[in-house]
Protein backbone atom coordinates (compact mmCIF):
# COMPACT_ATOMS: atom_id res chain seq x y z
CA UNK A 1 0.00 0.00 0.00
CA UNK A 2 1.05 3.61 -0.48
CA UNK A 3 3.55 5.01 2.04
CA UNK A 4 3.69 8.69 2.90
CA UNK A 5 6.68 10.73 1.83
CA UNK A 6 7.90 13.89 3.57
CA UNK A 7 5.43 16.07 1.67
CA UNK A 8 2.47 13.89 2.69
CA UNK A 9 3.55 13.90 6.33
CA UNK A 10 4.11 17.64 6.36
CA UNK A 11 0.67 18.38 4.88
CA UNK A 12 -1.10 16.16 7.40
CA UNK A 13 0.89 17.29 10.46
CA UNK A 14 0.46 20.95 9.57
CA UNK A 15 -3.27 20.45 9.13
CA UNK A 16 -3.51 18.84 12.58
CA UNK A 17 -1.71 21.80 14.16
CA UNK A 18 -3.90 24.27 12.29
CA UNK A 19 -7.09 22.54 13.34
CA UNK A 20 -5.97 22.31 16.95
CA UNK A 21 -5.49 26.07 16.99
CA UNK A 22 -8.83 26.65 15.25
CA UNK A 23 -10.67 24.39 17.70
CA UNK A 24 -9.10 26.04 20.72
CA UNK A 25 -10.01 29.50 19.42
CA UNK A 26 -13.59 28.38 18.72
CA UNK A 27 -14.01 26.89 22.21
CA UNK A 28 -12.58 30.08 23.70
CA UNK A 29 -15.15 32.17 21.86
CA UNK A 30 -12.55 33.80 19.60
CA UNK A 31 -13.71 32.20 16.34
CA UNK A 32 -17.34 32.63 15.20
CA UNK A 33 -19.36 29.47 14.69
CA UNK A 34 -20.00 30.17 10.98
CA UNK A 35 -16.27 30.53 10.36
CA UNK A 36 -15.44 27.42 12.36
CA UNK A 37 -18.08 25.40 10.51
CA UNK A 38 -16.20 25.67 7.21
CA UNK A 39 -12.93 24.74 8.92
CA UNK A 40 -14.27 21.71 10.76
CA UNK A 41 -16.01 20.39 7.66
CA UNK A 42 -12.69 20.43 5.80
CA UNK A 43 -11.42 18.19 8.59
CA UNK A 44 -14.23 15.66 8.54
CA UNK A 45 -16.15 16.94 11.55
CA UNK A 46 -19.94 17.20 11.54
CA UNK A 47 -22.29 18.15 14.34
CA UNK A 48 -24.86 15.39 14.45
CA UNK A 49 -28.06 14.99 16.45
CA UNK A 50 -26.42 14.21 19.78
CA UNK A 51 -22.69 14.78 19.37
CA UNK A 52 -19.95 15.56 16.85
CA UNK A 53 -19.23 12.94 14.21
CA UNK A 54 -15.71 12.49 12.80
CA UNK A 55 -15.30 10.85 9.39
CA UNK A 56 -11.85 9.40 8.70
CA UNK A 57 -10.62 8.94 5.13
CA UNK A 58 -9.71 5.45 3.92
CA UNK A 59 -8.43 6.02 0.37
CA UNK A 60 -9.86 3.32 -1.94
CA UNK A 61 -10.75 1.31 1.17
CA UNK A 62 -7.26 -0.05 1.87
CA UNK A 63 -6.06 -0.46 5.48
CA UNK A 64 -3.07 -1.89 7.31
CA UNK A 65 -3.27 -3.80 10.57
CA UNK A 66 -1.48 -0.90 12.31
CA UNK A 67 -4.17 1.48 11.13
CA UNK A 68 -6.90 -0.87 12.37
CA UNK A 69 -5.32 -0.91 15.82
CA UNK A 70 -5.39 2.88 15.90
CA UNK A 71 -9.06 2.74 14.87
CA UNK A 72 -9.65 0.42 17.82
CA UNK A 73 -7.84 2.75 20.18
CA UNK A 74 -9.88 5.75 19.00
CA UNK A 75 -13.11 3.80 19.50
CA UNK A 76 -12.03 2.77 22.98
CA UNK A 77 -10.53 6.03 24.25
CA UNK A 78 -12.47 8.72 22.38
CA UNK A 79 -15.82 7.15 21.44
CA UNK A 80 -18.29 4.64 22.87
CA UNK A 81 -16.35 1.57 21.90
CA UNK A 82 -17.21 1.25 18.22
CA UNK A 83 -16.71 2.71 14.75
CA UNK A 84 -18.98 2.72 11.72
CA UNK A 85 -17.81 1.80 8.20
CA UNK A 86 -19.62 3.76 5.50
CA UNK A 87 -20.64 3.28 1.87
CA UNK A 88 -17.66 5.41 0.78
CA UNK A 89 -15.15 3.00 2.34
CA UNK A 90 -14.53 5.43 5.24
CA UNK A 91 -14.98 5.01 8.98
CA UNK A 92 -17.00 7.33 11.22
CA UNK A 93 -16.92 7.96 14.96
CA UNK A 94 -20.22 9.21 16.29
CA UNK A 95 -19.39 10.34 19.83
CA UNK A 96 -16.03 12.17 20.01
CA UNK A 97 -15.68 15.18 22.29
CA UNK A 98 -15.04 18.31 20.21
CA UNK A 99 -12.07 19.43 22.28
CA UNK A 100 -10.36 16.07 21.77
CA UNK A 101 -10.82 15.79 18.00
CA UNK A 102 -7.36 17.34 17.34
CA UNK A 103 -5.88 14.60 19.54
CA UNK A 104 -7.64 11.98 17.40
CA UNK A 105 -6.29 13.57 14.22
CA UNK A 106 -2.78 13.65 15.70
CA UNK A 107 -3.07 9.95 16.53
CA UNK A 108 -4.28 9.17 13.01
CA UNK A 109 -1.29 10.99 11.55
CA UNK A 110 1.07 8.54 13.26
CA UNK A 111 -0.27 5.79 10.96
CA UNK A 112 -0.54 7.92 7.81
CA UNK A 113 -4.26 8.71 8.07
CA UNK A 114 -6.35 11.86 8.25
CA UNK A 115 -9.87 13.27 7.89
CA UNK A 116 -9.02 15.94 5.30
CA UNK A 117 -11.78 16.48 2.73
CA UNK A 118 -14.10 13.80 4.08
CA UNK A 119 -16.81 16.46 4.27
CA UNK A 120 -17.47 19.93 2.91
CA UNK A 121 -17.80 21.13 -0.67
CA UNK A 122 -14.60 19.61 -1.98
CA UNK A 123 -13.31 16.43 -3.62
CA UNK A 124 -14.10 13.62 -1.20
CA UNK A 125 -12.39 10.26 -0.62
CA UNK A 126 -11.57 8.50 -3.91
CA UNK A 127 -13.16 5.04 -3.90
CA UNK A 128 -12.57 1.87 -5.88
CA UNK A 129 -13.27 -1.82 -6.36
CA UNK A 130 -12.85 -3.63 -3.05
CA UNK A 131 -11.38 -6.62 -4.95
CA UNK A 132 -8.79 -4.47 -6.72
CA UNK A 133 -5.58 -6.36 -7.43
CA UNK A 134 -7.04 -9.82 -6.80
CA UNK A 135 -10.14 -10.10 -9.00
CA UNK A 136 -9.94 -12.55 -11.90
CA UNK A 137 -11.81 -10.20 -14.23
CA UNK A 138 -9.48 -7.25 -13.66
CA UNK A 139 -7.85 -5.51 -16.62
CA UNK A 140 -5.65 -3.25 -14.48
CA UNK A 141 -5.34 -2.57 -10.76
CA UNK A 142 -7.18 0.72 -10.22
CA UNK A 143 -5.58 1.57 -6.87
CA UNK A 144 -2.47 3.35 -8.27
CA UNK A 145 -4.78 5.56 -10.31
CA UNK A 146 -6.88 6.25 -7.22
CA UNK A 147 -3.71 7.26 -5.40
CA UNK A 148 -2.63 9.58 -8.22
CA UNK A 149 -6.08 11.23 -8.15
CA UNK A 150 -5.95 11.46 -4.35
CA UNK A 151 -2.61 13.24 -4.38
CA UNK A 152 -3.83 15.66 -7.05
CA UNK A 153 -7.11 16.37 -5.24
CA UNK A 154 -5.87 16.76 -1.67
CA UNK A 155 -5.88 20.45 -0.66
CA UNK A 156 -6.07 21.45 -4.33
CA UNK A 157 -6.31 25.25 -3.97
CA UNK A 158 -8.71 25.76 -6.88
CA UNK A 159 -11.22 23.10 -5.87
CA UNK A 160 -11.41 23.46 -2.10
CA UNK A 161 -14.69 25.43 -2.18
CA UNK A 162 -16.75 23.87 -4.95
CA UNK A 163 -20.47 24.54 -5.37
CA UNK A 164 -21.11 21.19 -3.66
CA UNK A 165 -19.39 17.98 -2.56
CA UNK A 166 -17.67 15.95 -5.29
CA UNK A 167 -17.13 12.19 -5.48
CA UNK A 168 -14.86 10.14 -7.76
CA UNK A 169 -14.68 6.35 -8.20
CA UNK A 170 -12.35 4.16 -10.29
CA UNK A 171 -12.77 0.60 -11.56
CA UNK A 172 -10.44 -1.61 -13.58
CA UNK A 173 -12.46 -4.80 -13.95
CA UNK A 174 -15.09 -6.17 -16.31
CA UNK A 175 -17.59 -6.19 -13.45
CA UNK A 176 -18.06 -2.73 -11.96
CA UNK A 177 -17.88 -3.12 -8.19
CA UNK A 178 -17.20 0.58 -7.57
CA UNK A 179 -20.59 1.97 -8.70
CA UNK A 180 -18.84 4.42 -11.03
CA UNK A 181 -22.09 5.46 -12.77
CA UNK A 182 -23.54 7.07 -9.64
CA UNK A 183 -20.53 9.32 -8.99
CA UNK A 184 -19.80 12.88 -10.00
CA UNK A 185 -16.95 11.40 -12.01
CA UNK A 186 -16.53 7.71 -12.76
CA UNK A 187 -13.34 6.32 -14.28
CA UNK A 188 -13.29 2.98 -16.11
CA UNK A 189 -9.93 1.53 -17.11
CA UNK A 190 -10.07 0.04 -20.60
CA UNK A 191 -8.01 -0.62 -23.71
CA UNK A 192 -8.66 0.95 -27.10
CA UNK A 193 -8.76 -0.84 -30.43
CA UNK A 194 -4.97 -1.08 -30.63
CA UNK A 195 -4.51 -2.24 -27.04
CA UNK A 196 -3.45 1.05 -25.43
CA UNK A 197 -4.56 1.41 -21.80
CA UNK A 198 -6.68 4.43 -20.93
CA UNK A 199 -9.92 5.61 -19.36
CA UNK A 200 -13.55 6.03 -20.17
CA UNK A 201 -14.73 9.04 -18.16
CA UNK A 202 -18.32 9.37 -16.97
CA UNK A 203 -19.66 12.55 -15.46
CA UNK A 204 -22.79 13.81 -13.74
CA UNK A 205 -23.91 10.75 -11.82
CA UNK A 206 -25.18 10.91 -8.27
CA UNK A 207 -28.01 10.14 -5.88
CA UNK A 208 -29.78 12.37 -3.34
CA UNK A 209 -32.74 14.57 -4.25
CA UNK A 210 -32.10 14.27 -7.98
CA UNK A 211 -30.74 10.77 -8.66
CA UNK A 212 -29.05 10.47 -12.07
CA UNK A 213 -26.94 7.85 -13.83
CA UNK A 214 -23.69 9.36 -15.14
CA UNK A 215 -23.03 9.88 -18.84
CA UNK A 216 -19.87 9.25 -20.85
CA UNK A 217 -18.04 12.47 -21.60
CA UNK A 218 -14.96 10.71 -23.05
CA UNK A 219 -15.01 7.18 -24.40
CA UNK A 220 -11.22 6.97 -24.20
CA UNK A 221 -8.41 9.20 -22.99
CA UNK A 222 -4.78 8.21 -22.48
CA UNK A 223 -3.29 8.06 -18.97
CA UNK A 224 -1.01 11.10 -19.22
CA UNK A 225 -4.12 13.26 -19.85
CA UNK A 226 -6.09 11.96 -16.88
CA UNK A 227 -5.45 14.74 -14.38
CA UNK A 228 -5.69 17.53 -16.94
CA UNK A 229 -9.08 16.24 -18.11
CA UNK A 230 -10.29 15.97 -14.52
CA UNK A 231 -9.07 19.47 -13.85
CA UNK A 232 -10.98 20.89 -16.80
CA UNK A 233 -14.18 19.10 -15.75
CA UNK A 234 -13.81 20.47 -12.22
CA UNK A 235 -12.98 23.95 -13.48
CA UNK A 236 -16.09 24.18 -15.67
CA UNK A 237 -18.20 22.92 -12.78
CA UNK A 238 -16.58 25.33 -10.33
CA UNK A 239 -17.31 28.28 -12.61
CA UNK A 240 -20.74 27.27 -13.90
CA UNK A 241 -22.27 25.21 -11.09
CA UNK A 242 -25.09 26.78 -9.08
CA UNK A 243 -24.31 28.26 -5.70
CA UNK A 244 -27.71 29.81 -5.01
CA UNK A 245 -29.50 26.54 -4.15
CA UNK A 246 -27.82 23.73 -2.23
CA UNK A 247 -30.22 21.18 -3.72
CA UNK A 248 -29.26 22.15 -7.29
CA UNK A 249 -25.53 22.62 -6.81
CA UNK A 250 -24.16 19.20 -7.79
CA UNK A 251 -22.44 18.72 -11.14
CA UNK A 252 -25.24 16.37 -12.22
CA UNK A 253 -27.62 19.35 -12.30
CA UNK A 254 -25.24 21.35 -14.48
CA UNK A 255 -24.69 18.44 -16.89
CA UNK A 256 -28.42 17.81 -17.15
CA UNK A 257 -29.16 21.50 -17.75
CA UNK A 258 -26.51 21.91 -20.43
CA UNK A 259 -26.70 18.44 -21.96
CA UNK A 260 -23.66 16.20 -22.16
CA UNK A 261 -22.62 17.48 -25.60
CA UNK A 262 -22.59 21.15 -24.54
CA UNK A 263 -20.84 20.28 -21.30
CA UNK A 264 -18.18 18.34 -23.23
CA UNK A 265 -17.71 21.30 -25.56
CA UNK A 266 -17.06 23.61 -22.59
CA UNK A 267 -14.63 21.13 -21.00
CA UNK A 268 -12.78 20.68 -24.29
CA UNK A 269 -12.41 24.44 -24.64
CA UNK A 270 -10.99 24.75 -21.15
CA UNK A 271 -8.64 21.83 -21.72
CA UNK A 272 -7.32 23.31 -24.97
CA UNK A 273 -6.77 26.69 -23.30
CA UNK A 274 -5.01 25.25 -20.24
CA UNK A 275 -2.83 22.53 -21.78
CA UNK A 276 0.41 24.49 -21.38
CA UNK A 277 0.13 24.55 -17.58
CA UNK A 278 -2.22 21.63 -16.82
CA UNK A 279 -0.88 18.64 -14.84
CA UNK A 280 0.43 15.80 -16.98
CA UNK A 281 1.21 12.33 -15.69
CA UNK A 282 4.64 11.06 -16.76
CA UNK A 283 5.47 7.40 -17.22
CA UNK A 284 7.98 7.72 -14.38
CA UNK A 285 5.40 9.06 -11.94
CA UNK A 286 2.87 6.40 -12.92
CA UNK A 287 5.44 3.66 -12.37
CA UNK A 288 6.54 5.19 -9.05
CA UNK A 289 3.02 5.05 -7.66
CA UNK A 290 2.36 1.60 -9.13
CA UNK A 291 5.39 0.29 -7.24
CA UNK A 292 3.53 0.75 -3.94
CA UNK A 293 0.90 -1.73 -5.10
CA UNK A 294 3.12 -4.62 -6.12
CA UNK A 295 1.58 -8.03 -5.31
CA UNK A 296 2.44 -9.46 -1.89
CA UNK A 297 4.75 -12.45 -1.50
CA UNK A 298 2.31 -15.13 -2.63
CA UNK A 299 3.35 -18.73 -2.19
CA UNK A 300 3.37 -21.11 -5.15
CA UNK A 301 0.17 -22.99 -4.36
CA UNK A 302 -2.53 -24.89 -6.19
CA UNK A 303 -6.26 -24.74 -5.65
CA UNK A 304 -7.44 -27.26 -3.08
CA UNK A 305 -10.76 -28.68 -1.90
CA UNK A 306 -11.54 -27.06 1.43
CA UNK A 307 -15.24 -27.77 2.07
CA UNK A 308 -15.44 -31.58 2.17
CA UNK A 309 -15.86 -32.92 5.68
CA UNK A 310 -15.97 -29.52 7.35
CA UNK A 311 -19.72 -29.31 8.03
CA UNK A 312 -22.69 -27.42 6.65
CA UNK A 313 -22.05 -24.13 8.44
CA UNK A 314 -18.57 -23.81 7.02
CA UNK A 315 -19.82 -24.77 3.55
CA UNK A 316 -22.45 -22.02 3.71
CA UNK A 317 -19.87 -19.47 4.80
CA UNK A 318 -17.42 -20.53 2.08
CA UNK A 319 -20.07 -20.22 -0.62
CA UNK A 320 -21.45 -16.87 0.53
CA UNK A 321 -18.50 -15.06 2.08
CA UNK A 322 -15.50 -15.99 -0.08
CA UNK A 323 -14.63 -15.14 -3.67
CA UNK A 324 -12.28 -16.45 -6.35
CA UNK A 325 -8.73 -15.07 -6.46
CA UNK A 326 -6.54 -14.59 -9.51
CA UNK A 327 -3.66 -16.41 -7.76
CA UNK A 328 -4.06 -20.19 -7.37
CA UNK A 329 -4.43 -21.39 -3.79
CA UNK A 330 -5.93 -18.14 -2.44
CA UNK A 331 -9.44 -16.74 -1.80
CA UNK A 332 -10.78 -13.33 -0.89
CA UNK A 333 -12.82 -13.42 2.33
CA UNK A 334 -15.65 -11.10 3.34
CA UNK A 335 -16.05 -10.25 7.02
CA UNK A 336 -19.73 -9.58 7.50
CA UNK A 337 -20.48 -6.42 9.48
CA UNK A 338 -24.17 -7.33 9.33
CA UNK A 339 -24.58 -9.06 12.66
CA UNK A 340 -27.96 -9.15 14.35
CA UNK A 341 -26.21 -7.66 17.37
CA UNK A 342 -25.12 -4.35 15.78
CA UNK A 343 -26.26 -1.89 13.10
CA UNK A 344 -24.88 -2.45 9.57
CA UNK A 345 -21.28 -1.30 9.30
CA UNK A 346 -20.65 -1.07 13.04
CA UNK A 347 -17.62 -2.77 14.58
CA UNK A 348 -16.38 -2.74 18.16
CA UNK A 349 -12.92 -1.81 19.41
CA UNK A 350 -12.19 -5.40 20.42
CA UNK A 351 -13.28 -6.65 17.00
CA UNK A 352 -11.01 -4.10 15.30
CA UNK A 353 -8.06 -5.32 17.34
CA UNK A 354 -8.93 -8.93 16.56
CA UNK A 355 -9.28 -8.19 12.83
CA UNK A 356 -5.85 -6.55 12.87
CA UNK A 357 -4.34 -9.69 14.41
CA UNK A 358 -6.12 -11.92 11.90
CA UNK A 359 -4.97 -9.73 9.02
CA UNK A 360 -1.38 -10.20 10.13
CA UNK A 361 -1.85 -13.94 10.45
CA UNK A 362 -3.87 -14.63 7.31
CA UNK A 363 -3.79 -11.75 4.79
CA UNK A 364 -0.40 -10.01 4.65
CA UNK A 365 -1.48 -7.45 7.27
CA UNK A 366 -4.05 -5.74 5.03
CA UNK A 367 -7.83 -5.27 5.11
CA UNK A 368 -10.26 -3.59 2.71
CA UNK A 369 -13.49 -1.73 3.43
CA UNK A 370 -16.33 -2.29 0.93
CA UNK A 371 -19.13 -0.09 -0.43
CA UNK A 372 -21.59 -2.44 1.26
CA UNK A 373 -20.23 -1.73 4.75
CA UNK A 374 -18.26 -4.95 5.15
CA UNK A 375 -14.54 -5.77 5.37
CA UNK A 376 -12.38 -8.06 3.23
CA UNK A 377 -9.23 -10.10 3.69
CA UNK A 378 -8.11 -10.14 0.07
CA UNK A 379 -5.32 -12.73 0.19
CA UNK A 380 -6.16 -15.77 2.32
CA UNK A 381 -4.61 -19.16 1.57
CA UNK A 382 -7.32 -21.70 0.86
CA UNK A 383 -5.72 -24.10 3.32
CA UNK A 384 -6.27 -21.50 6.09
CA UNK A 385 -9.95 -20.83 5.40
CA UNK A 386 -11.39 -23.25 7.96
CA UNK A 387 -9.18 -21.95 10.76
CA UNK A 388 -9.97 -18.36 9.81
CA UNK A 389 -13.70 -19.09 9.73
CA UNK A 390 -13.58 -20.51 13.24
CA UNK A 391 -11.82 -17.41 14.51
CA UNK A 392 -14.24 -15.07 12.72
CA UNK A 393 -17.15 -17.05 14.20
CA UNK A 394 -15.75 -16.44 17.66
CA UNK A 395 -15.85 -12.65 17.18
CA UNK A 396 -19.23 -12.50 15.38
CA UNK A 397 -17.86 -11.57 11.95
CA UNK A 398 -18.75 -14.76 10.06
CA UNK A 399 -22.48 -14.42 9.43
CA UNK A 400 -22.90 -16.23 6.11
CA UNK A 401 -25.11 -13.62 4.49
CA UNK A 402 -22.96 -11.71 1.98
CA UNK A 403 -25.08 -10.83 -1.06
CA UNK A 404 -28.36 -11.78 0.63
CA UNK A 405 -31.27 -9.70 1.87
CA UNK A 406 -29.76 -9.28 5.35
CA UNK A 407 -26.48 -7.99 3.90
CA UNK A 408 -28.30 -4.66 3.75
CA UNK A 409 -26.73 -1.24 3.96
CA UNK A 410 -28.23 1.55 6.00
CA UNK A 411 -27.25 5.05 7.01
CA UNK A 412 -27.60 5.84 10.75
CA UNK A 413 -30.87 7.65 10.11
CA UNK A 414 -32.71 9.43 12.89
CA UNK A 415 -30.93 7.31 15.48
CA UNK A 416 -27.92 9.64 15.10
CA UNK A 417 -28.26 12.04 12.15
CA UNK A 418 -29.76 15.51 12.49
CA UNK A 419 -30.81 15.54 8.83
CA UNK A 420 -32.82 12.32 8.89
CA UNK A 421 -36.62 12.00 8.76
CA UNK A 422 -36.87 8.46 10.09
CA UNK A 423 -34.99 5.75 11.90
CA UNK A 424 -33.28 2.97 9.98
CA UNK A 425 -31.75 0.70 12.60
CA UNK A 426 -35.12 -0.33 14.03
CA UNK A 427 -36.21 -1.34 10.52
CA UNK A 428 -32.98 -3.32 10.15
CA UNK A 429 -33.84 -5.17 13.36
CA UNK A 430 -37.36 -5.94 12.14
CA UNK A 431 -36.02 -7.35 8.87
CA UNK A 432 -33.40 -9.45 10.65
CA UNK A 433 -36.04 -10.86 13.00
CA UNK A 434 -38.36 -11.83 10.16
CA UNK A 435 -35.81 -13.17 7.69
CA UNK A 436 -33.54 -15.29 9.87
CA UNK A 437 -33.75 -18.52 7.82
CA UNK A 438 -30.54 -18.77 5.78
CA UNK A 439 -31.95 -21.44 3.46
CA UNK A 440 -34.81 -19.09 2.56
CA UNK A 441 -32.36 -16.23 1.97
CA UNK A 442 -30.20 -18.42 -0.26
CA UNK A 443 -33.27 -19.46 -2.24
CA UNK A 444 -34.12 -15.79 -2.81
CA UNK A 445 -30.62 -15.28 -4.16
CA UNK A 446 -28.83 -11.97 -4.57
CA UNK A 447 -30.87 -9.08 -3.21
CA UNK A 448 -29.33 -5.69 -2.55
CA UNK A 449 -31.46 -3.88 0.03
CA UNK A 450 -30.38 -0.31 0.67
CA UNK A 451 -31.93 2.04 3.20
CA UNK A 452 -31.71 5.79 3.80
CA UNK A 453 -33.21 7.91 6.56
CA UNK A 454 -33.70 10.92 4.26
CA UNK A 455 -33.48 12.08 0.65
CA UNK A 456 -29.73 12.72 0.93
CA UNK A 457 -29.48 9.00 0.12
CA UNK A 458 -26.41 8.13 2.20
CA UNK A 459 -27.77 4.57 2.17
CA UNK A 460 -28.01 4.56 -1.66
CA UNK A 461 -31.67 3.51 -1.61
CA UNK A 462 -32.22 4.72 -5.19
CA UNK A 463 -29.99 1.94 -6.58
CA UNK A 464 -31.06 -0.92 -4.36
CA UNK A 465 -32.76 -3.94 -5.85
CA UNK A 466 -35.04 -2.91 -3.03
CA UNK A 467 -34.72 0.61 -1.66
CA UNK A 468 -36.27 1.91 1.54
CA UNK A 469 -36.48 5.65 2.19
CA UNK A 470 -37.55 7.16 5.51
CA UNK A 471 -40.00 10.04 5.06
CA UNK A 472 -41.79 12.42 7.40
CA UNK A 473 -45.59 12.48 7.23
CA UNK A 474 -47.07 15.01 9.64
CA UNK A 475 -44.39 14.35 12.21
CA UNK A 476 -44.53 10.56 11.90
CA UNK A 477 -41.96 8.16 10.44
CA UNK A 478 -43.03 6.37 7.24
CA UNK A 479 -41.12 4.40 4.65
CA UNK A 480 -41.23 4.57 0.85
CA UNK A 481 -40.26 1.44 -1.09
CA UNK A 482 -38.59 1.31 -4.51
CA UNK A 483 -37.68 -1.76 -6.55
CA UNK A 484 -35.60 -2.47 -9.65
CA UNK A 485 -32.54 -0.31 -8.97
CA UNK A 486 -28.92 -1.41 -9.30
CA UNK A 487 -25.63 0.40 -8.59
CA UNK A 488 -23.07 -1.31 -10.80
CA UNK A 489 -22.01 -1.52 -14.40
CA UNK A 490 -24.24 -1.45 -17.44
CA UNK A 491 -27.23 -2.52 -15.34
CA UNK A 492 -26.92 0.56 -13.11
CA UNK A 493 -30.36 2.12 -12.85
CA UNK A 494 -32.71 3.87 -10.47
CA UNK A 495 -35.47 2.02 -8.67
CA UNK A 496 -39.14 2.87 -9.13
CA UNK A 497 -41.47 3.76 -6.25
CA UNK A 498 -44.14 1.09 -5.91
CA UNK A 499 -46.76 3.33 -4.27
CA UNK A 500 -47.77 4.91 -0.99
CA UNK A 501 -45.41 4.72 1.97
CA UNK A 502 -45.67 2.23 4.82
CA UNK A 503 -45.47 2.31 8.59
CA UNK A 504 -42.31 0.94 10.16
CA UNK A 505 -43.91 -2.25 11.42
CA UNK A 506 -45.34 -3.01 7.96
CA UNK A 507 -41.98 -3.27 6.20
CA UNK A 508 -41.29 -6.99 6.90
CA UNK A 509 -44.77 -7.92 5.63
CA UNK A 510 -44.27 -5.82 2.50
CA UNK A 511 -40.96 -7.52 1.77
CA UNK A 512 -42.50 -10.94 2.30
CA UNK A 513 -45.27 -10.13 -0.18
CA UNK A 514 -42.76 -8.90 -2.75
CA UNK A 515 -40.83 -12.15 -2.41
CA UNK A 516 -43.96 -14.25 -2.86
CA UNK A 517 -44.52 -12.55 -6.21
CA UNK A 518 -40.89 -13.07 -7.16
CA UNK A 519 -40.87 -16.77 -6.24
CA UNK A 520 -44.08 -17.36 -8.18
CA UNK A 521 -43.04 -15.49 -11.35
CA UNK A 522 -39.26 -15.84 -11.60
CA UNK A 523 -37.65 -17.80 -14.41
CA UNK A 524 -34.75 -20.20 -14.02
CA UNK A 525 -31.64 -18.38 -12.76
CA UNK A 526 -33.37 -15.03 -12.50
CA UNK A 527 -32.48 -12.68 -9.67
CA UNK A 528 -35.14 -10.56 -7.97
CA UNK A 529 -34.03 -7.46 -9.88
CA UNK A 530 -34.11 -9.37 -13.19
CA UNK A 531 -37.70 -10.44 -12.62
CA UNK A 532 -38.72 -6.89 -11.72
CA UNK A 533 -37.16 -5.54 -14.90
CA UNK A 534 -38.72 -8.23 -17.09
CA UNK A 535 -42.24 -7.80 -15.74
CA UNK A 536 -42.23 -4.20 -14.52
CA UNK A 537 -43.40 -3.17 -11.08
CA UNK A 538 -47.08 -3.93 -11.72
CA UNK A 539 -47.35 -7.43 -10.23
CA UNK A 540 -45.04 -6.49 -7.37
CA UNK A 541 -47.08 -3.41 -6.54
CA UNK A 542 -50.26 -5.47 -6.53
CA UNK A 543 -48.63 -8.01 -4.27
CA UNK A 544 -47.17 -5.45 -1.87
CA UNK A 545 -50.56 -3.85 -1.20
CA UNK A 546 -52.59 -7.06 -1.16
CA UNK A 547 -54.26 -7.94 2.12
CA UNK A 548 -53.22 -11.17 3.75
CA UNK A 549 -55.97 -13.75 4.04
Amino acid sequence: MYKYDQIDRQIVNERVAQFRDQTQRFLAGQLPEDDFRQLRLRNGLYIQRYAPMLRVSIPYGLLSSAQLRVFARIAREYDKGFGHFTTRQNIQYNWPELAKVPDILELLATVEMHAIQTSGNCIRNVTSDHLAGVAKDELEDPRPWCELVRQWATVHPEFNFLPRKFKIAVTGAVADRAAVRVHDIGLILKRNAVGVLGFEILVGGGLGRMPIIGKTIYDFIEPHELLSRLESILRVYNLEGRRDNIHKARIKVLVKALGIDKFREMVDADWAASRDYAPSLTDAEIERVKSFFAPPAYQALTDVEVVTGKGNEFRRWYQQNTRAHKVPGYRAVFLSLKSTQRPPGDITDSQLDAVADLADAYSFGEVRATHDQNLIFADVRQQDLFDLWQKLESIDLARANIGTLTDMIACPGLDLCSLANARTYTVVDLINERFDDLDYLYDLGEIQLKMSGCMNACGHHHVGHIGILGVDKHGEEWYQVTIGGAPNGQEADLGEVIGRSFKQEEIPDVLERLFRVYIELREEGERFVDTVRRLGIGPFKAGAYAQDH
